[in-house]
């Protein structure tokens, strides 16, 4: 007989949608906007853990380590795309941030349900991986009891990495031993466990936050402006970054474009160039003895 896990809060009927299947399109539709409208808080009521998260990856970074997400199905999925949406927007090393799913690449296009049941098999993608204490595994797994996420953590705790664990249920309802635990609690799906939609939506919000404060903490954005970018990967990105030099330092397009060439197509590089009165490989020298933020006497963009 397979665990009984009606006890979990991802499993429970919503009583808001018990009769979601004989109302509207439009009525439907605000059943759905409202308990949709509540995650949000829910990620906020996780702040303490989230910035303790933030501060690990953070030191992790600045170590030279890598940030490995860990999920099975919505939850795999939700960590490779966060993995893969770092490169271009901070221009950072595919492997700093990276995304492991239970069942492997096809799983990201077609569910692989019961690649998930498997402890060792998580235990094994971790040991691939050859994390030390430099790294941090963060296991994903909504409703808390997925024994991929579980022997993933494990592994990563014996190699001596730090661990994090994610679930949108309560600690007492599914224990873990990771270094933090964050605990969205975002109630009972309109859908009864369907995880990829409150608890998806949620999932998605807090790895957003753990990604961008972590590269804003180690000097990958100047105010709010994306000052680590890849030029080379699309006209949009080249574009912003025309638009970004211009904002901070007043040149016009023309001469925008034309720093931005000599700095190799590095804004941050640029940046310093253009305020230090410095050429490309001296404004790479400052960089990295500032341990790659732009320094402090370069004024602030407006």
């Amino acid at each position: 007989m397979n665990e009984d896990r009606g006890h979990l809060l991802t499993e429970q009927r919503n009583e808001r949608s018990r009769l979601i299947d004989t109302l509207s399109v439009a009525d439907a539709f605000d059943v759905m906007a409202t308990e949709d409208a509540s995650v949000p808080a829910a990620v906020a009521r996780a702040r303490n853990a989230i910035c303790k998260t933030v501060d690990l990856v953070t030191e992790s970074f600045r170590a030279g380590g890598r940030l490995i997400y860990v999920g099975a199905g919505t939850s795999g999925r939700l960590g490779v795309l966060d993995a893969s949406e770092c490169p271009p927007t901070f221009l950072s090393d595919p492997h700093m941030v990276q995304g492991i799913i239970a069942g492997g690449w096809d799983a990201m296009r077609r569910s692989a349900e019961g690649a998930e049941d498997s402890a060792d098999d998580g235990a094994f993608a971790i040991a691939d991986k050859t994390v030390d204490f430099n790294d941090v595994v963060l296991g994903i797994a909504s409703g808390g009891t997925t024994p991929f996420v579980h022997g993933a953590l494990a592994q990563a705790k014996r190699d001596g990495a730090k661990t994090v664990f994610l679930a949108c249920v309560p600690f007492e309802q599914a224990p873990d031993t990771a270094d933090v635990s964050i605990r969205i609690l975002t109630g009972p799906e309109i859908i009864t466990g369907s995880t990829r939609l409150k608890a998806g939506t949620a999932t998605k919000l807090a790895l957003n936050m753990i990604t961008t404060l972590s590269m804003i903490s180690i000097g990958k954005v100047f105010g709010n402006l994306m000052t680590d970018l890849n030029t080379g990967a699309a006209a949009k990105l080249t574009d912003r970054a025309e638009r970004i030099l211009c904002e901070v330092t007043d040149l016009s397009r023309t001469d925008a474009v034309d720093l931005l060439k000599r700095a190799g197509g590095r804004v941050k590089t640029a940046i310093v160039m253009h305020f230090a009165n410095l050429d490309h490989p001296g404004a790479e020298a400052r960089l990295a003895s500032n341990t790659g933020c732009i320094p402090d006497n370069i004024p602030r963009p407006k």
